[in-house]
């Protein structure tokens, strides 16, 4: 009990004891006789009053000691252009988690390059994760350090590796967090499927608007372009194959989940995938060199140049000479969609928008996060038809010349600046195109935050909440108020 709480306590004597004073009944003088009895029940009144009060004190103390009691997770979310840690304290009301997403309760920190970058090099992963965890150390009190959890979720950048190096760099992730003082299990390091990536971000952002719980079709569905893959989540309510519906159980309501990640179609998997194109058809032209009208004209590409920080782009030495920056909305527009459509006259559904992989007409209310808000962002686009305002504001864009960009955005990273030519032409040839989204459709939004209390739109969080929900001790059975169905791993 605080100092606060123990001032307002009051002594209170037992039932069978008396007073600290006598009342008697003068024979010469009634009205004192009156006046003590007044003053008696006065006391009485006071005391029971000052009971009341105190007991109401002391619940209110054990409310605040209840919801002092925190505890904490840590999360690693090994991404394709990073890995980035999340430090989570919560409580427990009613026997009910309590989540505050807020700069009190939450913390995060992000290091290049991704895991999936140590393909060559496993050990190389030891010192980007140590870090990681230092930072976790430090803001979670040391006593507390065995009995919080910390787990490592790796997500598209490593799905790509043959299976041999994931477990290479698995393990050595493994030994760290073994000897971190947190609680841990080598089961907790893991590759996630890209349908649970989508899920989890389905999850925090239906938990944010506050409509996690409700009617199935009030829900908000995901749109999420990453680095190495793309995720469509959302309730649909024509008939899904098994192999790309999820059921998820919220108290008692069910959801049917259509959720799906198409890897190598992000952002920085897809502009590789573009480049090697461009590459092969270089071979086959006289001078051996083909345009990239996705790059803004006057970009050279340096033959001392490494990696990006994703891992993904190739050395672009090997583009110097055989290809030649001819930036071109509505060319880089048709080539990006041409990525999107191949492999689709393999499709065996009724419907394919992406390559051969079935996708439902999208339904409700969508958020479109990561690469899909920066590059909105990035251009100043309205939230709400910002598709349509993307195309002009990529054809100005791409026409440029690459000396003039450089000068008009001075504080923007080279790398980002190249790319978001090819992004605004990919945007609008992945939502409109190929999934079908009218560009004036105010339904989908850009948004890297949401609700009331603007939580950050990280499938991290939506992964935190449905583990919070589950004893630490038990991982592997998911219960309480959730369910989580898997009829197929994707």
């Amino acid at each position: 009990m605080t100092p606060e709480m123990d001032a307002l306590k009051v002594q209170i004597l037992p039932e069978h004891q008396s007073l600290p004073y006598t009342v008697t009944k003068p024979k010469s003088k009634p009205t004192k006789s009156l006046i003590l009895l007044i003053v008696a029940s006065v006391t009485v009144t006071l005391g029971l009053l000052y009971v009341f009060n105190s007991n109401s004190v002391l619940s209110s103390g054990s409310l605040l000691r209840r919801r002092c009691t925190l505890r904490y997770s840590v999360l690693i979310d090994a991404g394709s252009s990073g890995t980035r840690v999340h430090v989570f304290g919560y409580w427990f009301e009613s026997g009910k988690p309590v989540f505050d997403f807020g700069e009190k309760h939450y913390a995060n920190l992000k290091l290049t390059p991704g895991l999936s970058a140590y393909a060559d090099n496993p050990e190389g992963a030891s010192v980007s994760v140590t870090k990681l965890v230092e930072f976790a150390k430090q803001r979670i009190p040391k006593r507390m350090l065995w009995k919080s959890d910390i787990r490592l979720m790796a997500t598209a950048g490593m799905r790509l590796l043959e299976v041999p190096v994931q477990e290479k760099i698995l393990d050595v992730t493994r030994r760290v967090l073994r000897s971190s003082e947190f609680m841990f299990r080598d089961e907790w390091a893991t590759v996630i499927s890209g349908s649970d990536e989508g899920i989890y971000a389905w999850i925090i952002a239906n938990y944010a608007l506050g409509s996690l719980g409700t009617d199935p079709l009030e829900t908000t569905g995901i749109v999420e372009l990453g680095g190495a893959s793309a995720q469509v989540t959302f309730v649909s309510s024509e008939h899904v194959p098994p192999e790309f519906s999820r059921t998820i159980s919220y108290g008692n309501v069910s959801y049917t989940i259509y959720s799906h990640s198409f890897l190598n179609y992000g952002k920085d998997a897809a502009v590789k995938r573009l480049m090697e194109t461009l590459q092969n058809s270089a071979n086959s032209t006289v001078d051996g060199i083909a345009e990239d009208p996705c790059t803004p004209k006057g970009y050279i590409y340096d033959i001392n140049s490494k990696k990006y920080s994703s891992g993904f782009l190739a050395d672009e030495s090997k583009l110097k000479g055989s290809l030649q920056a001819a930036g071109n909305f509505s060319k880089c527009r048709s080539a990006t969609f041409a990525l999107l459509q191949e492999g689709k006259e393999n499709c065996q559904y009724e419907h394919c928008s992406i390559g051969s992989t079935f996708t439902p007409d999208l339904q409700g209310s969508f958020l479109a996060t990561s690469n899909f808000y920066y590059t909105a962002k990035f251009f100043e686009l309205e939230e709400k038809g910002w598709l349509s305002e993307l195309i002009p504001a990529g054809k100005r864009y791409c026409g440029e010349e690459w000396s003039k960009l450089i000068l008009e955005y001075p504080t923007t990273d080279e790398e980002y600046l190249r790319g978001y030519c090819f992004s605004s032409a990919y945007i609008i040839s992945m939502l409109h195109d190929s999934l079908g989204i009218a560009l004036d459709d105010e339904r989908i939004t850009y948004a890297n935050k949401a609700g009331e209390k603007h939580i950050p739109l990280d499938w991290a969080l939506g992964a935190f909440i449905l583990d919070a929900v589950t004893p630490t001790s038990d991982y592997s059975v998911r219960k309480t108020r959730f369910r989580f169905r898997r009829r197929t791993l994707r």
